[in-house]
Formats: structure tokens, C-alpha cells, sequence
């Protein structure tokens, strides 16, 4: 019987011990972004494309040590609030010290203004934002895997947000230039993508761009996102 159950388990989730997983979590507790579906779409279809399994899901009872276990990478996608109780939170730390890794989409540095090592998690927390408008991006670290593909000024719409920064150990991947839009906060130093290398081998990375549902037919801003989740996999180090 309880073979039979894994078995179901297993089909429902659609996750196979041969293959990597990805969890895609949106759950709102503020502001919900329309582009959510959106995103579930396209990073269901990643998964399609390059051979690891995808479970999209707001329901955060998921946050269990068991169900965990499962995955190699959480995806907090446009999460707003917070989405956890402190259960969950504390199956979530221990996923991240058992090598988990984790990509914050936007409104992910929206979420969890209580929760420390959350912030430590995620880099830096959303203060204010302009309107959405056109923007320059400027590469950092132009070899890292993740933005290799992108055009040395990269420009780009989407909604810029201003951040508090809370974690002075992040590696800046992407810097927006406040010269080429009206509305930044941060000055000079405006992080837009940045990461974290864990103890574990693991990752923490965070990318500020998806609000828009547009966002998600991007070429230039997919493939980011692409190579953000196979880093977060160690397949693309």
C-alpha cells in the first residue's frame, strides 16, 4: 500500500528522482501581479524544453520537509506578503542548508519584510517603483552564465524597483544606469540581478525584471531566466 502510494505521489507531482525538479511558488499575500500566469507558463514550458519537472503552486502547506525534498531549486515568483508561517519557514532554512537553491523573480524582494534570514536570503527588500518604462541595464559581470547572452547595454521595460539593500555579501550581476529613466532611488549603486554562492554548493539568486506579462516573450530576458534556473540546477557552472 504504501508503495502504491509513492507511486500516485509521484504522478501527481510529476516529479522522477531521474530528473531535476523545480518548484514555482506564487503565492500573494499583497499585491497579486497579472503576469503570474504568465510566468507559471513559461517556466512550465522550460521544463519541457530542457528536461527537469516543474510543480507551480501557491499552496504553502508544500513547505514541508517531505515535499522539500523533492526539488533541487524554489522559485519564488512574484510572491507578495507573507506567504509562510513559521512551520514552513523553518522547512524552507533547512531545505536551503541541505543544498537547495533559490531564484527570486521580482516581487520576490516583496515578500517577507519580517523574516531576517529571508532578507539575507533575497539580497534586499522593495522600498518604491517609477511606472513601468524603458530603462539601461548595465552587465557587471558579463562571463557569468547567466547574462553572457545579453548585449553589453541592455535596454528594457519593465517596473524598475528601488531596494534596501540588506545583505552587503551579494554579487551584482545587472545595474540599472538612473540616468536613462525617471524614478530610481538607489543612485550609482542600483542592483537589478544579483546572486549568492551558499555553502552547500548551492545558490540564492534574485532578478528584479517580470512584472510585466511581456516580460515572459522576451528573448533576451527568458534566456536570463533560463540560465538562471540551470545555474540554480549546477548544470551551466
Amino acid at each position: 500500500m504504501r508503495f502504491f502510494l509513492f507511486i500516485v505521489s509521484c504522478f501527481v507531482f510529476g516529479i522522477c528522482q531521474a530528473q531535476d525538479a523545480i518548484l514555482v511558488f506564487h503565492k500573494t499575500e499583497g499585491f497579486h501581479h497579472e503576469s503570474i500566469e504568465a510566468g507559471r507558463a513559461f517556466f512550465q514550458q522550460l521544463g519541457k524544453d530542457n528536461n527537469f519537472e516543474v510543480v507551480t503552486s501557491e499552496d504553502a502547506s508544500i513547505f514541508n520537509k517531505k515535499e522539500l525534498k523533492a526539488f533541487k531549486l524554489v522559485v519564488f515568483l512574484n510572491t507578495t506578503g507573507n506567504i509562510l508561517n513559521r512551520k514552513q519557514e523553518k522547512a524552507f532554512e533547512k531545505f536551503i542548508a541541505k543544498g537547495g537553491s533559490f531564484l527570486g523573480v521580482h516581487s520576490a524582494a516583496d515578500t517577507e519584510y519580517d523574516w531576517e534570514w529571508y532578507g539575507q536570503l533575497v539580497g534586499a527588500y522593495f522600498v518604491s517603483h517609477p511606472q513601468v518604462c524603458e530603462a539601461e541595464i548595465q552587465l557587471k559581470k558579463s562571463s557569468h552564465k547567466t547574462i553572457e547572452h545579453l548585449p553589453e547595454v541592455w535596454r528594457r521595460t519593465d517596473e524598475w524597483y528601488n531596494y534596501k539593500f540588506v545583505n552587503p555579501d551579494i554579487e551584482v550581476l545587472l545595474n540599472l544606469d538612473e540616468t536613462t529613466y525617471e524614478g530610481g532611488e538607489n543612485g550609482k549603486y542600483h542592483p537589478v540581478a544579483w546572486y549568492q554562492e551558499l555553502e552547500n554548493n548551492n545558490v540564492a539568486i534574485y532578478t528584479g525584471g517580470g512584472h510585466t506579462q511581456e516580460a515572459y516573450q522576451e528573448p533576451h530576458f527568458k534566456t536570463h531566466l533560463l540560465q538562471c534556473v540551470l545555474w540554480g540546477l549546477s548544470r551551466n557552472k
